[in-house]
């Protein structure tokens, strides 16, 4: 493997001169089909939380330009379809008029991928779109999450998987996403983080103007060298996890542009309160995964206890 390179960028500079250098130096000119994923994690859009749309027309407008398909995928939310994120963040319109089409992966024909070895995760079930790509592009954010204290392109991967009750993979995520990292293997990763998301993230936590850009030819180097960005401790989340089955060194990571002690900022982590402590511990159990998750009006009523509980925290604080 080519050595694992991190750019870091003021996004104040020239963001279309970033991508023609990410561009250039990713080696995708050429390629005939190129798959991009970005981070639709909430409905609408929302600075830090999806991955903004003009960005990506400029970078799908960069691929289109040297490949015959580009195309721009993501999956069913729990509760939302993935058609309508792409309409109201404005995604689907910002790729189309790049020249590039989007693909709602939980309508994709799906194909079994079988794992050898003893690890809990046997098999995946993938879009056939997204595994007859020539190259992935990984569009990820920088936020910490409730649950696993960061989420970044790794985490971003795991949006392929179409079923969108991929939640029950949750007592199996350090496996799933080293899976999902080694299948795909992102020959681009360019992570928005203009603005990071601190706090119960991904969708809920606090925005942070970083005004930054990262782009990689690693999504596992660009996380580890965005948790430190973040001041985060990459070795206690499911990055470990992923460095120790790859044989991963962060001594042989190259940063490249601005140092990351001079960017640096100290992310507020995760509240771990009741509620999330409570769903921390059914996301070891994929029985109690699976009963907790298996309708929506379970999960909305938890979602109301959860409000009345925090409302009344905040009243006797």
């Amino acid at each position: 493997m080519p050595q694992r390179t991190v750019n870091i960028f003021r996004a104040a500079d020239d963001i279309s001169g970033i991508l023609k250098q990410a561009m250039k130096d990713s080696g995708l000119r050429g390629k005939e089909r190129i798959f991009v994923k970005p981070n639709l994690s909430h409905p609408e859009y929302v600075a830090g939380v999806v991955t903004d749309p003009a960005l990506t027309f400029e970078l799908v407008g960069l691929l289109r330009d040297g490949a015959e398909e580009v195309i721009v995928g993501e999956s069913d939310g729990f509760n939302y379809p993935c058609r309508l994120a792409f309409e109201k963040t404005g995604m689907a319109a910002a790729v189309k008029r790049a020249g590039g089409t989007v693909v709602n992966l939980s309508e994709d024909k799906i194909v079994k991928v079988t794992f050898r070895g003893g690890s809990a995760v046997k098999q995946l079930f993938l879009p056939k779109t997204l595994l007859d790509a020539d190259s992935v592009v990984d569009l990820p954010l920088m936020k910490t999450h409730e649950f696993m204290l960061y989420s970044g392109a790794i985490k971003n991967l795991f949006g392929c998987v179409p079923s969108n009750r991929r939640i029950y993979l949750h007592p199996y995520l350090p496996e799933v996403f080293y899976r999902l990292y080694t299948l795909l293997k992102p020959q681009l990763t360019v992570m928005d983080a203009r603005v990071g998301i601190e706090g119960n993230g991904p969708t809920k936590g606090k925005p942070v103007k970083m005004d930054l850009i990262l782009t990689s030819n690693c999504a596992l180097a660009t996380d580890v060298v965005s948790t430190k960005i973040m001041r985060l401790n990459w070795k206690e989340t499911y990055l470990h996890y992923i460095a120790k089955r790859t044989g991963f060194s962060e001594d042989a990571v190259s940063v490249q542009g601005l140092r990351v002690a001079d960017v640096a900022r100290k992310f507020e982590s995760p509240r771990i309160d009741l509620p999330v402590k409570a769903q921390m511990e059914i996301y070891k159990h994929e029985f109690l995964t699976k009963l907790f998750f298996c309708s929506f009006g379970v999960v909305k009523l938890f979602q109301k206890v959860t409000s009345a509980y925090r409302g009344s925290a905040l009243q006797t604080a």
